[in-house]
């Protein structure tokens, strides 16, 4: 008898796990599961304290010329951006932007910056976010890929002589690390990384431990195979940890110290990894993708330096 109840709970046990595994996958990794609301309380910002200089800066950027663009991804998914044009500039800005977010809204702040200094940007809705298509979640394991597409796109619409600056913030920012293993094309002169994570496992078992404290095995792993069957790529096959090492692209990365979400660990793990020439802005106070915002002459004056550096 004890033997069969000790089964039964096991069987019951694992059952629940299995669940409780299917449900995190489908929370975090499926468009229209995974939610922007959640994603801004886990990440615990404040941004209503800075109300009124994203509104100053919304209504600057929404006046400034713009256009759909629109590619089609390896896998046959059209993917959105917005290109903001300047004048006759050949420097040009990828943004890629972070977790259930989108291109036109990640880059608001920004835009103050870039536009007003003659770079033109292209916001790109990474796939299954914004107007792109897709069902699943790319972490920037797929996204990489989109990012080279992305490039072919600059290169064919502003010309051979364009020079090209990655920056991405959270899910964005380990895009384009992800990106700088790759073989990237000689326009491409800098990458700007603000608060990115590793990977996608390393940056869910911190959340799990953190923020929901259940332990992230056999859960993260379970969901790993889900995701490696339906999404085509496992929740740590594309490491921005590892892919850096491979990098030849001088890179900026910032994190703010407070970021409880991606924790600034992983930006000096990232930083110590990276084998291009690099740089580091860690914001004191900020919490996640706040950097700029917590401080905003600091991070400016870290995007000049490094900018001068690579691009002139």
């Amino acid at each position: 008898m004890k033997k069969r109840n000790m089964i039964a709970a096991t069987g019951t046990f694992a059952a629940a796990e299995l669940l409780l595994s299917a449900y995190f996958y489908r929370r975090t990794m499926k468009r229209g599961k995974a939610k922007t609301e959640r994603t801004i309380k886990m990440a615990g910002t404040d941004w209503g304290q800075y109300a009124d200089f994203l509104a100053e800066r919304k209504e600057y950027f929404l006046a400034q010329p713009r256009k759909d663009v629109w590619i089609t991804s390896e896998d046959g998914l059209k993917l959105h951006g917005t290109y903001f044009p300047n004048k006759e500039s050949r420097r040009v800005v990828l943004c890629f932007h972070g977790y259930t977010s989108e291109g036109m809204k990640d880059y608001i702040g920004l835009s103050g910056y870039y536009l007003k200094r003659g770079y033109a940007m292209l916001l790109v809705d990474e796939r299954a976010h914004g107007q792109s298509e897709g069902t699943h979640i790319g972490f920037g394991c797929l996204d990489r890929m989109d990012a080279i597409k992305w490039l072919d796109w600059i290169l064919e619409n502003v010309g051979e002589d364009a020079e090209i600056i990655l920056h991405g913030t959270s899910m964005g920012a380990a895009t384009v690390l992800m990106t700088s293993g790759l073989k990237l094309p000689y326009q491409v002169k800098g990458i700007v990384s603000d608060c990115g994570f590793t990977s996608p496992k390393e940056v869910f078992t911190h959340v799990l431990h953190s923020m929901y404290h259940i332990p992230a095995f056999p859960i993260i792993q379970i969901a790993g195979f889900l995701n490696k069957r339906f999404a085509g790529y496992g929740m740590d096959e594309c490491n921005a940890a590892r892919e850096v090492r491979k990098s030849k692209t001088p890179t900026l990365f910032i994190h703010g110290s407070a970021d409880t979400f991606v924790p600034c660990r992983m930006c000096e793990k990232l930083y110590a990894n990276c084998g291009a020439k690099k740089q580091k802005l860690i914001v004191e106070g900020a919490a996640h993708a706040e950097s700029y915002y917590k401080d905003t002459s600091r991070y400016e004056e870290a995007l000049e330096k490094f900018l001068k550096e690579v691009l002139f």
